[in-house]
């Protein structure tokens, strides 16, 4: 995967004088504050204290699971990489798919949350062509509580981008992808590949 040069430049930007909070227990973030309004609808807002059943699997160590990342374009059914299962992101450097140039396009992550509050998720991804990095793309994607029956799945849609266009544009490009928390902790982090090209 990742070389040891590459470890820093998968990690989302810093903000100046930004400090993590300190971790808690779901148990500690229940009984926080019990008698403060604005606290209390904080937490609701992360899915605490809130009906439904925690969904966590006790036989799965996984805190976040990536199940997939769809991109979605006009002109075209949505092209959607499965990440549900462990090992799946193994084979998708070598399975390019086809985006045309100059299109717009917008990504979206669908995940399960579990055991405890996954703070300041991340994606961030490394694009380079013919082995020189082209760009670093990051999108915050939130804070989530562990899923329950009535939230089964997350889903984020990320900014739309534009393809890059022109002759110059067009050919085949490489990325790393990474799922990382603020506690930067890499939740999943894989390989893939696609073609700008002319038309779909």
């Amino acid at each position: 995967m990742a070389s040891a040069s590459n470890d820093q430049e998968l990690l989302p930007e810093q903000t100046e004088g930004f400090k993590v909070g300190e971790k808690k227990t779901m148990d500690e973030y229940n009984k926080l504050d019990a008698d403060d309004e604005a606290m209390q609808r904080y937490k609701q807002s992360l899915g605490l204290g809130g009906a439904g059943k925690d969904l966590s699997d006790p036989n799965d160590p996984r805190h976040c699971i990536i199940l997939s990342l769809t991109m979605d374009s006009e002109g075209r059914p949505p092209v959607t990489i499965d990440l549900s299962q462990k090992g799946s992101e193994k084979t998708l450097k070598e399975k390019p798919f086809k985006i045309k140039e100059g299109v717009k396009f917008s990504m979206t992550a669908k995940f399960k949350v579990q055991h405890e509050i996954l703070s300041g998720l991340h994606y961030v991804q490394i694009v380079k062509r013919k082995g020189i990095r082209v760009s670093k793309d990051q999108e915050m994607i939130g804070s989530y509580a562990p899923n329950t029956d009535q939230t089964p799945v997350y889903s984020k849609r990320f900014a739309e981008e534009d393809a890059p266009s022109g002759m110059l544009a067009r050919g085949h490009y490489t990325a790393i992808s990474t799922f990382v928390d603020d506690d930067k902790k890499r939740h999943l982090e894989f390989e893939w590949a696609f073609d700008i090209a002319k038309d779909w």
